[in-house]
């Protein structure tokens, strides 16, 4: 319980441990005994957590398994492995907890219900309404009659040997992600390693043995002890099941930059050409090496079958190679003087170093086309509601004065040499269409649709941080929470109105809300108060934007330093 990584519900209930343990030795009343029932709690509830993030990142494996799957497959593979481990250890702890309970109150214990998996909606203990799966039953822990039972557990786990066959379980568990670890990532090893120790603990007295690991957690403990240290246990195996699966999907692009696998590419500047222009495209080798430049040959490509049946390509005539710009891409130029479409191509050659070529033929093509009105979205290709969306008209040969423009679903007003579009409703189509005065008759020169969207969310802040690891002293110096666009590129300023600051103290979670933007001197007493290691959330932020509308945006999470 000790790792850089664990939650503030963790470690509290870590201390909560040491507290409770030695009172317990004292014979003190039962109501101590009902206080590992909130401990224990707790400790689900922070294994549900896991359950969810881990969830979360299975997902993002499959995303990119859809993207590139040969890469990707190997990390998929190992994370698989992990599930399937972590999801057994977590199993067998439950089953030792349901085998305790129910040789302690009788094999109708009211604690346990039916031994079916149960499927528990996230929105009542999470954000997203997505589902956690929880195997097995499904321990009240309440209704545990013999709490105070010391005999059962320690003739369960100690006499018939399963505290080692757990410890044994475990170690192979610790073992088996550690060497998942790729390179010298010795922080995440470490965090592994503490996460899921075994080691024994050291002796009260001077001179004494140690105390194995099994004595210490199983053995002259009540019932309800041992059964909150089988959750703990639960919730270190989630947590290192977090954090090792998080490590393998950083590993699917590291070391990136090697390349096995060429793809010649035609960039176009555009496919569309108005007579009396000229068309311009640039062929480059994807992923190239800058050191070595490729040849690009123009013409008419014969492909050739060779003796081992691969396939080699020739150009007809011999064809023309293409000259090098200042960017390092080879550079086609023909001049657009007759209307209608141009195909185009040829084999771009890549020198190996044992002295044969790897070659790719290339096809490319354009209209050239007689001048029309080209409608362009100045910033995106699509128009948001509640913004000043700038929009480029122009026809070809026609001075600007001379066009006219309008847009369903919406307004469209000149603004300087250009046009601004304010949509009205998200999900319906904007169709811009421009008319021209051409010899004093207006003409139809043609429409562009556009699709209508919201606004994105902006990203809750604090200390211009998303979350991760902050130290106190910084998190208690701030005063306000700020919603920020990221990746957007209209300068849109959104207002917090309320938010909620939250953490676990002494075990229970303690909640401050307030309204606006700044930090009250409540949430930064809350905040003064954590101990090193400790989760804060500042959560249920809303904020209003410029169409009015209020929005709720996800929580910010930070460990203490």
């Amino acid at each position: 319980m000790a790792h850089g990584k664990e939650t503030p519900r963790q470690k509290m209930i870590g201390m909560m441990y040491l507290v409770l343990t030695s009172m317990l030795a004292l014979n003190v009343s039962k109501d101590i005994l009902d206080s590992f029932v909130l401990v224990d709690e707790g400790l689900f509830r922070t294994t549900l957590n896991f359950a969810a993030k881990n969830q979360n990142i299975y997902a993002e494996f499959d995303k990119q398994m859809e993207i590139a799957k040969e890469k990707v497959g190997p990390w998929q593979n190992k994370a698989s492995q992990v599930r399937e481990r972590a999801d057994q250890l977590v199993e067998d702890m439950q089953q030792l907890k349901i085998r305790i309970i129910r040789e302690s109150d009788g094999k109708d214990a009211k604690a346990l219900r039916d031994t079916t998996i149960e499927l528990f909606k996230a929105g009542e203990l999470f954000k997203g309404g997505e589902m956690v799966k929880m195997q097995s039953a499904i321990i009240n822990d309440s209704k545990i009659e013999a709490k105070d039972n010391n005999d059962k557990p320690a003739e369960i786990m100690i006499v018939n040997g399963e505290g080692t066959n757990l410890k044994k379980k475990i170690d192979d568990f610790r073992e088996f992600v550690a060497d998942l670890v790729s390179g010298k990532d010795s922080i995440t090893v470490n965090s592994i390693q503490k996460s899921l120790s075994t080691a024994d603990r050291p002796p009260d007295k001077r001179g004494d043995p140690p105390v194995p690991w099994e004595t210490a957690y199983f053995e002259h403990l009540p019932l309800i002890a041992v059964v909150t240290n089988l959750t703990k246990f639960q919730s270190d195996v989630r947590n290192v099941e977090a954090e090792i699966t998080q490590h393998l999907l950083s590993q699917i692009d590291a070391g990136a930059l090697k390349v096995n696998t060429v793809e010649a590419l035609v960039l176009a500047k555009s496919s569309y050409i108005l007579q009396g222009g000229q068309y311009e495209a640039r062929v480059i080798l994807a992923a190239y090496d800058s050191l070595q430049k490729p040849e690009v040959i123009i013409g008419n490509v014969v492909p050739k079958k060779l003796a081992d049946g691969t396939i080699d390509y020739e150009i007809a005539g011999g064809g023309h190679p293409l000259s090098y710009d200042a960017s390092g891409k080879a550079v086609f130029r023909a001049a657009a003087n007759n209307v209608g479409p141009v195909k185009w191509g040829g084999i771009l050659r890549l020198l190996n170093p044992d002295g044969t070529y790897i070659k790719r033929p290339f096809h490319g093509e354009y209209q050239v086309g007689k001048a029309e009105a080209v409608v362009s979205a100045t910033k995106m290709n699509v128009l948001y509601v509640g913004v000043d969306n700038p929009i480029s008209i122009s026809v070809s040969g026609v001075p600007t004065d001379r066009i006219s423009a309008r847009m369903s679903n919406g307004n469209l007003t000149r603004s300087g040499p250009g046009w601004i579009a304010r949509p009205l409703r998200p999900g319906t189509e904007a169709l811009v269409t421009v008319d021209a005065n051409i010899d004093g008759q207006t003409k139809r020169m043609g429409a562009q649709s556009y699709r209508v969207k919201t606004v994105p969310n902006p990203v809750a802040k604090v200390a211009g941080k998303i979350g991760g690891r902050i130290d106190k002293a910084t998190l208690a110096a701030q005063m306000v929470v700020q919603a920020e666009m990221e990746n957007f590129d209209f300068d849109l300023k959104f207002r917090v109105t309320e938010f909620s600051v939250s953490a676990v103290v002494k075990g229970f979670t303690q909640t401050k809300p307030t309204k606006g933007t700044n930090i009250s001197a409540d949430q930064k007493a809350l905040i003064n108060g954590l101990s090193k290691g400790s989760k804060v959330y500042f959560e249920d932020i809303k904020v209003v934007g410029p169409d009015g509308s209020t929005r709720e945006l996800p929580a910010v999470a930070f460990t203490i330093n």
